[in-house]
């Protein structure tokens, strides 16, 4: 049979209006063409998400590599702001436009068409394994997750896991991830007392010690970075207090934070952290002061070693370019394989993903495509 075109076959996705949580048929075009190849294909839906496994090779029988992929995208904002059908997959002076290509539709259509064309042949001694969700560019409770469960109840496993998703800042082979900073956001609503600006001793205003409060989170150094990450980072996202009058003191004010942690913290050590921070500034001015926390993800890393040197060298020997190990960025579901074998990610350049014209280069596609083949040939042979 030929081989199986990598740029078709994410136009083919493209075209499939996958905004979180909608499938709306992605999944089942790969299937298809997985099912068509030997690949053993099952379904591990949950919470109205659809989740794709597909093994080819006899399940525990040798070494078992894994890709880890999501089809669901972010939505495409005002229609009228692109200048290409959104959901076209157009291709104009060797460009294809839609939402996305770039995040990562095109990084799936290529290591599904890798894993086609490697085990038809030369069929390893061992398992290609292929964990698609459709629940990465949500909350994501419903997707990898639910995959990665799936694989415990069956006695499915991978011994290694590469992530499709674009690491590439500006230039194709330049970034491979070994690891990803953690995630958390903190709300807080300071609670005073209302009253008439004219008369503030008469009231007890949550205005102030919401802004001591930030400024002493904002101003804080957490860090300054480890050997594989840059320094923690805090960003104040938000500040409301919705009072349109002039002459009244309001009630209540709310905040957000959102924090990018490294390995020198963990969600539970900067909640406490974050606690402190509270009860100072609650006992100094005397208002009540609730906080919300929600930890995304831990941070992590894949020590460099045999895993991130199949794939740079595999990189290399396609690009010409020797891709530099990090750990920026925002978090991935990398995040959740971590805990189930040894993780990297490496895939397009991430320039126009979420944008308006969201795009990639097909050349860059079938780059991609070769990569992740001599990936698979380098790590059976």
């Amino acid at each position: 049979m030929p081989p199986v075109d990598p740029i078709e076959l994410t136009a083919r996705l493209v075209r499939c209006a996958s905004v979180t949580p909608a499938n709306e048929g992605a999944l089942e075009i790969l299937e298809e063409v997985l099912t068509e190849a030997g690949f053993d294909c099952a379904w591990a839906d949950r919470g109205g998400i659809r989740n794709l496994f597909a093994r080819w090779g006899k399940k525990g029988n040798g070494k078992a590599f894994g890709f880890n992929g999501h089809t669901d995208v972010v939505p495409i904002g005002k229609e009228g702001d692109w200048s290409m059908p959104p959901f076209g997959a157009e291709i104009r002076d060797g460009v294809m436009y839609g939402r996305g290509t770039t995040d990562m539709k095109s990084g799936v259509a290529a290591f599904a068409a890798a894993a086609v064309d490697f085990v038809r042949d030369a069929p390893p001694d061992g398992s290609v394994i292929l964990a698609i969700t459709g629940d990465e560019e949500g909350d994501a409770v419903d997707g990898t997750t639910a995959l990665l469960e799936y694989m415990a109840q069956n006695g499915e496993r991978m011994d290694v896991c590469l992530v499709g998703e674009p690491t590439c800042p500006e230039r194709m082979g330049e970034m491979i991830k070994i690891g990803r900073r953690g995630s958390m956001t903190a709300w807080f609503e300071v609670i005073g007392t209302q009253g008439h600006s004219a008369y503030p001793h008469r009231a007890n205003n949550p205005l102030p010690a919401m802004v001591r409060l930030m400024d002493r989170l904002a101003s804080h150094q957490l860090d300054a970075g480890t050997e594989h990450f840059d320094p923690s980072t805090l960003a104040v996202v938000t500040i409301d207090t919705g009072n349109p009058a002039n002459n009244v003191i309001p009630r209540a004010c709310t905040s957000a934070v959102n924090i990018r942690f490294n390995d020198t913290h963990s969600g539970a050590s900067l909640t406490e952290w974050l606690e402190a921070e509270v009860g100072k500034v609650r006992d100094e001015f005397g208002v009540q002061i609730d906080m919300r926390v929600k930890i995304s993800g831990e941070s992590f890393i894949t020590p460099p070693g045999p895993l991130s040197d199949l794939v740079a060298s595999a990189v290399e020997a396609e690009t010409g370019v020797k891709p530099v190990l990090s750990t920026t960025g925002g978090t991935s579901d990398a995040r959740f394989v971590k805990a189930h074998c040894p993780v990297v990610e490496f895939g397009l350049v991430g320039q126009s993903m979420h944008q308006v014209d969201e795009h990639v280069r097909v050349a860059h596609i079938e780059q991609l495509k070769a990569i992740y083949g001599r990936i698979l040939r380098d790590y059976f042979a």
